[in-house]
């Protein structure tokens, strides 16, 4: 059954809700904690049994400028700062409207998390990520998706906030006789096929992007056709059906974020800090093919264009100690993703190259070395070596349903849906429109502000509307 929407009114006998949320992953977890802080009942559906989605599969590095975190580590940050990073990684083209609203509420969103939810976080310090100029990565203290996951879930279920699993949202219901079309509920998919009927004043899409939808990627991201997608697979892009059959408007269909450094075979993620404090990665020839530290996002296509669509990440013994400090390379490692190499004669043998290419490729990283593709090592690295074969991936796409500044889904003539607000996977990041244009941490950034700021424009819908 294909996402649709209905022209019709529901049954007076289906339930109702104020606010109905599809997708219970960071975004709209966060959307429902603070609709519950502002007093607001809300529901969420889930097509999966229990939360997980995108949201549990990525590092779960949330950056925020501004927070109470960060000032406590004496880190001065603005989210001026903070949106300029982002403007100069994606050479300006990123939503302006959405990066100004994103900047300035994050913060806010993490100090709430923080200070009324109980969820821990701390300040990811002694490297940055790429385009970042301050530290301003938050992390729960597991250092995982799946960790900031369950530490929402239990947000959730302490703020008695009812979440509903196995619950497919397969059809929009919407009033079209009034001058733009008002949503009046959901209809959602039982694991035995049965559809079940949900209404509700005002619905929020934190549900997806596409990258798990083959066909859809082939038309929008040809060069990540023969990708690895190491996302969620209900990434199917519903949202941007139901948009389509809505008459809104689409965004930024070109922009995702991918990923240069995904393990083969075991399929793991390993850490972009590697490459930021000194790491490189090889092509099968023993050859450095691009300056690593402009991102992790680009480097999935670059790795992805050399033999065999496999590089290996080559680094030492410092920044295997680096290494070992995240839990998702320490799972790539017991899986036996890691290689060791006495010497450069044992490293050419992991990787299959020519010896004496491979002694020329190091003997170009050294203190102050500036290479021709502009990179400036700090340092050599030095015997022994450790590496780990990978290949570029897909993780998630940044576009989707054009959004104001207050997650309205904005129709064709650019006026907004009257209560159809978006975020996060569902809606246009702020990536712009280019692999490229993606800032670490940028999806968790787009989800946790962005649930934040559907949360107020909900319970300020709602409040005007019941206010005589």
């Amino acid at each position: 059954m294909l996402p649709s929407v209905v022209c019709a009114a529901l049954p007076d006998e289906v339930p109702h809700v104020p606010v109905a949320i599809v997708g219970a992953g960071a975004c709209g977890l966060t959307a429902a904690l603070m609709l519950s802080d502002a007093g607001v009942d809300c529901v969420l559906l889930e097509r999966d049994a229990a939360p997980s989605g995108s949201s549990a599969l990525s590092s779960g590095f949330i950056p925020a400028a501004g927070t109470q975190v960060q000032r406590a580590a004496g880190v001065a940050d603005s989210a001026e700062r903070f949106a300029a990073d982002i403007q100069a990684k994606a050479h300006a083209t990123a939503a302006s409207h959405l990066v100004a609203a994103y900047t300035q509420a994050i913060a806010p969103a993490i100090d709430a998390l923080q200070a009324r939810h109980g969820i821990a976080l701390v300040l990811l310090d002694g490297f940055l990520y790429p385009g970042h100029s301050t530290q301003r990565m938050h992390a729960v203290p597991e250092k995982t998706g799946v960790g900031l996951m369950a530490r929402l879930q239990q947000a959730a279920a302490s703020a008695q906030i009812p979440v509903i699993g196995n619950a497919l949202v397969r059809e929009l219901w919407i009033d079209d006789q009034a001058d733009a079309p008002k949503v009046r509920g959901i209809g959602y998919q039982r694991p035995d096929g049965k559809l079940e009927y949900l209404s509700c004043d005002v619905l929020i899409l934190a549900c997806n992007g596409f990258g798990g939808n083959a066909d859809m990627v082939r038309d929008m991201l040809p060069e990540m056709r023969d990708a690895t997608f190491a996302g969620h697979t209900g990434n199917d892009g519903s949202a941007i059906a139901w948009g389509k059959a809505l008459g809104a408007q689409l965004t930024d269909l070109g922009g995702y974020q991918g990923h240069g450094s995904w393990a083969v075979p075991q399929g793991a993620l390993i850490s972009w800090a590697l490459m930021m404090e000194g790491g490189v990665q090889l092509n099968a020839n023993g050859q450095r093919f691009h300056d690593e530290t402009q991102g992790y996002s680009e480097a999935s296509v670059k790795v992805l264009a050399q033999p065999g669509k496999v590089a290996w990440n080559v680094f030492d013994a410092p920044l295997l100690a680096l290494a070992r400090s995240f839990p998702d390379f320490c799972d790539a490692e017991a899986a036996g993703a890691l290689k060791t190499c006495a010497d450069t004669a044992a490293l050419s043998a992991v990787v299959g190259c020519d010896l004496d290419t491979l002694i020329a490729t190091l003997a170009s990283i050294g203190a102050g070395t500036v290479n021709a593709d502009g990179r400036v090592f700090k340092r050599a690295l030095q015997a022994p070596y450790y590496a780990v074969k990978v290949t570029g991936a897909l993780f998630h796409t940044q576009g989707g349903l054009a959004i104001d500044a207050q997650c309205r889904v904005l129709r064709d003539d650019g006026s907004p849906f009257p209560n159809l607000l978006a975020a996060g996977g569902a809606a246009g990041g702020v990536s712009g429109n280019a692999v490229w244009g993606y800032l670490s941490g940028n999806g968790l950034l787009s989800a946790v502000a962005g649930g934040y700021i559907a949360a107020q424009t909900a319970a300020q819908g709602l409040q005007s509307t019941s206010t005589p």
